[in-house]
């Protein structure tokens, strides 16, 4: 366990969103022994930091993988055909929204806008938009990740 993550903040109840979002960030998903040991460090209930760590949707119990999709469903997105992205998204990962693939590459959720209306239909893999898309780009995108992830 890495405490420099937690130790490196006060003692104090209001670091506590913070503390997840370093642990976020560096592991994917926040284990529950960080934060069993968030709430002995910050002398909360653990039931706190579990309604802060569920209800943020950028925070995760579950390992999400290194590459993170959001798939925009929004008016605009809807609109111009984001439901066969899905789709074919899913059928490509052979996934649901909310799932992992089994080698740790992808994660797949379904949002209600990410704010690039203009680029819609859009997806969003980890901080990286990719507008304009259609059914038909999805599996070169995905295999272009996944030959990253090889070489890496």
């Amino acid at each position: 366990m890495n405490l420099e993550l937690i130790h490196k903040y006060p003692r104090e109840k209001r670091f506590t969103l913070s503390i997840l979002q370093d642990i976020q960030r560096e592991y994917n998903y926040i284990p529950r022994e960080y934060m069993e040991y968030i709430a002995e460090y910050l002398n909360q209930p653990l039931s706190d930091v579990y309604s802060i760590a569920t209800f943020y949707k950028a925070l995760s119990l579950k390992p999400k993988g290194k590459y993170t999709i959001k798939v925009c469903n929004g008016t605009a997105c809807h609109i111009r055909g984001s439901e066969s992205i899905r789709e074919e998204l899913l059928k490509v990962l052979n996934l649901e929204p909310g799932e992992t693939t089994e080698d740790g590459l992808f994660s797949v959720e379904v949002v209600n806008c990410i704010g690039a209306c203009a680029l819609a239909p859009v997806i969003l893999i980890n901080d990286k938009y990719y507008g304009g898309m259609t059914k038909e780009k999805v599996k070169d995108l995905i295999n272009s990740y996944r030959e990253v992830a090889i070489n890496a």
